[in-house]
């Protein structure tokens, strides 16, 4: 499951998940990264998560000093420079999300939407932690997972990318209770407030936990002066 998005699902297959995806699917997609730029200054530096082959990286390099983008796919970090070739204030990096190469306090934000604490499938205490380390107090941290109100427009969507050939068969017995699973390995699951508020409780952080356009659920986390634990 580590290397899901590594062996089949990355580069081109990657974008072809998006370019599936239904109008309510794409407001949802819309949204999410809205409700991120709203809180991006212009002197930020701001590191992405998961950033696949750097999708939204042009739209937060619009409205940031710089942007790092993380992802462990060479094939999507390749596919991604390319892609990118026009926009000078970014970069891609080969990096894991819980071993992270940036010092203490280096970013403004932290993005990490689209379900991204699921789809890591690590430690989310452990990836939290490090995204808390790197970020400046003050900053800002988005994760982001599914709505319950959003359940049948997002299994459309992995349907539509099943069908395709982009994901295995559903298994329809198994899936069920915000969890999608395939019959080729791939599982889909959720963070929920109640999650969000136990990961988060350990650290030195205010968190604020939203819902965005009945489809997405953002816990944002803002480190505090003082030591983390």
């Amino acid at each position: 499951m580590s290397d899901y998005y590594a062996d089949r699902l990355s580069a081109e297959r990657l974008r072809q998940c998006y370019e599936i995806a239904p109008p309510r699917v794409q407001q949802y997609l819309e949204a999410e990264v809205d409700h991120v730029l709203q809180k991006i200054h212009s002197e930020d530096m701001v590191l992405e998560l998961g950033c696949g082959y750097g999708r939204i990286i042009p739209r937060l390099a619009q409205r940031a000093r710089w942007v790092i983008g993380i992802d462990t796919s060479l094939a999507s970090l390749a596919f991604g420079r390319k892609m990118l070739c026009n926009t000078s204030n970014c970069s891609l990096l080969r990096m894991d999300a819980v071993q992270l190469a940036f010092c203490d306090k280096t970013f403004d934000r932290v993005v990490c939407i689209q379900n991204g604490i699921s789809a890591f499938h690590v430690n989310q205490e452990d990836l939290i932690r490090e995204s808390v380390r790197i970020t400046k107090p003050g900053g800002t941290i988005f994760f982001s997972s599914y709505s319950d109100k959003f359940w049948k427009h997002r299994l459309e969507w992995f349907q539509l990318q099943s069908e395709a050939g982009l994901l295995g068969e559903i298994d329809p017995v198994m899936t069920r209770n915000g969890v999608i699973v395939c019959r080729d390995g791939f599982t889909s699951t959720t963070v929920g407030p109640h999650q969000f508020l136990s990961l988060t409780s350990r650290f030195n952080v205010d968190v604020r936990i939203t819902e965005v356009d009945e489809s997405s659920l953002f816990c944002e986390i803002t480190p505090l002066e003082g030591r983390q634990h």
